[in-house]
């Protein structure tokens, strides 16, 4: 089994949530929210604004702790080849203060974009999308909310 321990920007702002389109490298692209894997002594809080900043162009200020989300991915519903995958995603919403939208440079993420909120459902997305938007509408006590099935337009 492999293992992430990731960090994901819930950035809403004028009823328009920040997403950014994932092409892996295998399978079909989908949306995503800005974010991923936390380096080796990286503070995570760190690592959001980091990776905001290479996956969109902005400038990002963490408001608050969202949540945690951990989640064990089979290996037949990987958008990668692999063993079973085990995911650990720190959720926080942030605001923007800075820079422009733009693709991340050589890069797996393209076409950031605010989209709104409502047109969220219509859009292939990661389920880190889902997660995020929930953490950030209902700001659970426990920091957590429950799955989110996987299927249709909602991948892993």
């Amino acid at each position: 089994m492999s293992f992430r321990l990731a960090a994901y920007a819930v950035c809403v702002e004028d009823g328009r949530v920040l997403l950014a389109r994932y092409v892996p490298p295998s399978g079909e692209p989908l949306w995503t929210l800005p974010g991923g894997g936390v380096e080796h002594a990286e503070d995570p809080l760190d690592a959001v604004v980091r990776e905001v900043a290479e996956e969109t162009g902005c400038d990002a200020v963490v408001e608050r702790l969202l949540g945690v989300d951990s989640r064990v991915i089979p290996a037949a519903e990987r958008n990668v080849p692999g063993p079973e995958h085990h995911n650990v995603g720190i959720f926080y919403g942030i605001s923007v203060n800075g820079g422009r939208l733009r693709p991340e440079p050589n890069g797996a993420t393209t076409e950031p974009t605010w989209t709104p909120l409502p047109d969220v459902t219509g859009l292939r997305r990661s389920s880190l999308v889902d997660i995020g938007i929930a953490l950030w509408r209902t700001l659970p006590a426990t920091g957590h909310v429950d799955p989110v099935p996987v299927g249709g337009l909602i991948q892993h």
